[in-house]
């Protein structure tokens, strides 16, 4: 019989799992990812496209990865190991485990450097760094910071002892409390900034810009970019919402408490485009801009805004507070997996795991710089990394979750863990999971590495 609780503990309420597996969705590509893609993709046809995906792709995958998790009440290493076994399977399955774990330790190394960029701009705006700028002062703000390594070392090792500290409290004191305050205040934040874009910036424009469906830019290649989003903004396969739901309570619903996450995830974008959009628009920039769109039109359109000062400010702070709650959950996987197999304390495990990480994240911030000469496959180390993990290890970790619970594990164990009382819905999810979701997950991957 499978555990009731996890070594590690559990999750007081339902509501905290939420936030958490929420705060583990919502990050930086979901501020600035989503919005750009919508609008460049058709808009309002996109979101619909991409809402689909979200129902057929990321919905039932998340359900199948919280059934893993909390059934096996482990790290996701140990949880594929046992769940094998129990199935009568070889322990070879346990790879997704492993798959999982080392994409989210790659994943943290680079986005700590990343998440440092946001730090590094809450007090470039909070001192009076963006009053004044011209298009020529913000591309060479930004182009400055990243041609500083030194500063790049010092906001990147700050991010990473903030995430440490929290993950290294455990799952009551440190996770759960981390989340209960971090995402309402995320919510309150982008609930302000869409007020302020209402009020400064060109609401209509922005609203347009993102929800207006214009079928005609809605090309094959923009339904490839919806599914893989959907995927993607999840934090799927990375073994994050598998160690989260190895904390959820037996008694609570996996459908419930996913669709509450998906919707969550999916708000949180679209408000960020309706926060973003009309500001760049009110401004007099183009939406047209990818990152760039966050470091360098951004920080411009608050320069000449009525409270720029305070509203930027407050922007930045909501990119680090996403960033933040994505860290810890992408770290949590392998902590525990120390814990339980190395016999180390829960600080010594996050202090092993955050150092490790924090030294590949030297070399990755030193290839946008010192070491940008040096190139792999035409890549610098955190592109190659941000390629292996996007294209490669977390479609890889999702089509295999997939395919073990809808082909290798045995139905009664689903339906045990997964408790489902309307059997129509039931027989769905089960028919997504093992025939739609496997092939679009494949589908997106091989058309990422170019092979179609």
């Amino acid at each position: 019989m499978p555990a009731t609780t996890s070594i590690h503990g559990q999750w007081t309420t339902r509501l905290a799992f939420i936030l958490a597996a929420t705060g583990s969705a919502v990050g930086l590509g979901n501020i600035w990812r989503f919005p750009y893609i919508a609008g460049e993709n058709g808009g309002g046809a996109f979101v619909l496209v991409y809402l689909g995906c979200i129902l057929l792709i990321g919905l039932p995958v998340m359900m199948a990865e919280i059934l893993l998790g909390r059934r096996g009440r482990q790290s996701p290493i140990n949880t594929m190991s046992a769940l094998a076994r129990e199935e009568g399977l070889t322990r070879s399955w346990g790879m997704i485990g492993w798959i999982g774990v080392l994409a989210g330790f790659l994943i943290l190394s680079f986005y700590s450097v990343v998440a440092g960029w946001s730090l590094s701009y809450v007090f470039k705006s909070g001192t009076g760094g963006f009053m004044g700028l011209d298009s020529d002062g913000s591309e060479s703000m930004f182009s400055n910071m990243l041609a500083d390594p030194e500063a790049l070392l010092a906001w990147h090792t700050i991010f990473m002892v903030m995430t440490a500290m929290v993950v290294a409290r455990g799952v009551q004191s440190g996770l759960e409390k981390a989340v209960t305050i971090l995402m309402p205040l995320l919510f309150v934040m982008l609930v302000v900034m869409v007020g302020y874009a209402m009020v400064q910036g060109q609401f209509l424009a922005g609203l347009q810009f993102l929800l207006y469906p214009d079928f005609s830019s809605l090309s094959a290649n923009a339904v490839l970019l919806a599914m893989g989003q959907a995927f993607f903004t999840l934090s799927l396969g990375m073994g994050a919402i598998m160690i989260y739901g190895s904390y959820l309570q037996s008694e609570a619903s996996i459908a419930r408490t996913s669709a509450a996450v998906v919707g969550a995830d999916t708000l949180v974008a679209i408000m960020a485009g309706l926060a973003i959009f009309p500001i760049v628009l009110g401004a007099g920039l183009s939406a047209e801009q990818g990152p760039g769109l966050i470091f360098v039109s951004l920080p411009l359109a608050f320069s000449d805004m009525p409270g720029g000062l305070y509203f930027g400010t407050m922007f930045f702070v909501l990119l680090v507070f996403a960033a933040w709650t994505s860290a810890i959950s992408i770290i949590e996987p392998a902590v525990a997996f120390l814990v339980e197999n190395m016999g180390l304390s829960r600080v010594m495990a996050t202090s092993w795991i955050a150092i490790a990480a924090w030294l590949l994240g030297i070399a990755a911030l030193l290839s946008l710089n010192v070491w940008s000469g040096y190139t792999l496959f035409d890549m610098g180390v955190l592109d190659l990394m941000d390629y292996v993990t996007a294209n490669i290890l977390l479609p890889l970790g999702g089509f295999l979750i997939a395919i073990f619970v809808g082909w290798r594990m045995t139905e009664r164990s689903v339906q045990s863990e997964l408790r489902m009382k309307n059997p129509v819905l039931y027989q769905v999810w089960y028919f997504l999971v093992r025939f739609v979701a496997p092939v679009a997950i494949l589908f997106v991957f091989l058309r990422a590495v170019e092979l179609i």
